[in-house]
């Protein structure tokens, strides 16, 4: 079950999508070789029969804020090791200042940075490398608690 496309027909280890609703994640990344390997780890969908994840992948901070503030998104992975402004410093300003503001997955450099999560108030953080069985796992979850509170 290490591939997409395994994942995409085999299922997500039972974590439920809603069906026929398209999730929306918002990538964050200045390095374009981090957005790739994060949508190939991720797959095409949250599971089997589900439609396809509509990605808004973006390069800079500013641009995570606008999308943020139009709305529509079900989660964010932000790039904790991005150039200028990191993912950690953007998580903790939206989650000061976006009421209802999506999950926030943080992806870190390294394993020993997990604590950083906590600072930035993400709901996950994924240590690079980017590990292709869990990080589907805790997006399918953090989407599906998203939806049950929304």
């Amino acid at each position: 079950m290490g591939t997409a496309e395994q994942r995409d027909q085999q299922g997500t280890d039972g974590v439920q999508g809603a069906p026929g609703v398209a999730p929306a994640i918002l990538l964050y990344s200045d390095d374009v070789d981090t957005r790739a390997q994060v949508r190939l780890a991720v797959g095409r969908r949250l599971v089997r029969g589900a439609p396809d994840i509509r990605w808004v992948e973006v390069a800079t901070a500013a641009e995570v804020i606008r999308q943020v503030e139009l709305g529509g998104l079900d989660l964010l992975v932000l790039d904790g090791e991005a150039g200028k402004v990191g993912g950690m410093g953007i998580a903790r300003q939206l989650k000061d200042e976006i009421y209802r503001c999506p999950p926030v997955l943080l992806l870190t450099g390294r394993e020993q940075d997990a604590w950083l999560g906590s600072w930035s108030r993400a709901e996950a953080v994924v240590s690079r490398p980017i590990d292709p069985v869990q990080l589907p796992r805790i997006v399918a979850e953090l989407i599906a608690a998203r939806a049950l509170t929304a």
